[in-house]
């Protein structure tokens, strides 16, 4: 996987404008006049993104402020920010969700000695049921048992749901309205991707799910038995 700490222009770009776009639905002007010294304005950030718990979106950024900067000028200060932190330990990172402080992947062997992960070893039917589903969303429960050619069993979804990476978004208008599965924000974020289109190459998704898993909660981890083996 490529640079956690570098972000795709584009996709920023397109962040930034949809920011600036809410600001004109609201009323709130594009750049309005700062009423914070830019030192303020990094600390106040860099303190929020240090202690959240979860990534911060620009919108929720902003708030720090009552909406006085726009997303163009909150998205400025993190980068500098970003420059601040680049021979550290640290990376300034977006995600799916947001922004967030994370230790360089150098950093982990190190890290893991106070902390040892307990990474999950997910199944085949899992790993295969989580491929399809983000490879091919949105689909229903048929539809991946007709690309497997084996039938799903529901602890294996059970497993991908109360992971937060799949959930339910609707039901395909056909007889039986069955359920349509799609990956969720939580899925990119646990792998330090933007979007979907980040994925890497089909073969690597398993090792990348099971390395990235390792480094969410152990508590929330856990390891799983193939039910089909068991059959």
């Amino acid at each position: 996987m490529s640079d956690p700490s570098m972000t795709q222009p584009d996709q920023r770009a397109q962040i930034i404008a949809d920011a600036d776009t809410a600001d004109m639905e609201t009323g709130t002007p594009p750049e309005s006049p700062l009423r914070y010294e830019q030192a303020q304005i990094k600390r106040v950030l860099e303190a929020a993104l240090l202690t959240a718990q979860e990534p911060l979106p620009i919108v929720a950024l902003r708030k720090l402020f009552d909406n006085a900067l726009s997303a163009r000028q909150i998205s400025g200060v993190i980068d500098e920010i970003a420059r601040d932190w680049a021979d550290s330990g640290m990376a300034l990172v977006q995600v799916a969700s947001g922004w967030r402080f994370q230790a360089r992947q150098e950093m982990q062997p190190f890290l893991n000695r106070l902390d040892p992960p307990k990474a999950p070893r997910y199944s085949r039917a899992v790993l295969e049921t989580l491929a399809i589903i983000a490879y091919h969303q949105p689909v229903t429960r048929g539809d991946i048992e007709e690309i497997r050619g084996i039938s799903v069993s529901s602890s294996v979804l059970k497993t991908l749901t109360s992971r937060g990476w799949v959930d339910q978004v609707g039901y395909r208008n056909v007889p039986g309205k069955p359920a349509l599965l799609v990956t969720t924000r939580q899925f990119l974020d646990d792998l330090g991707l933007q979007s979907l289109e980040a994925l890497p190459p089909l073969q690597e998704l398993g090792a990348l799910v099971e390395v990235d898993a390792g480094h969410a909660s152990s508590a929330e981890a856990e390891t799983t038995i193939d039910p089909e083996d068991q059959e």
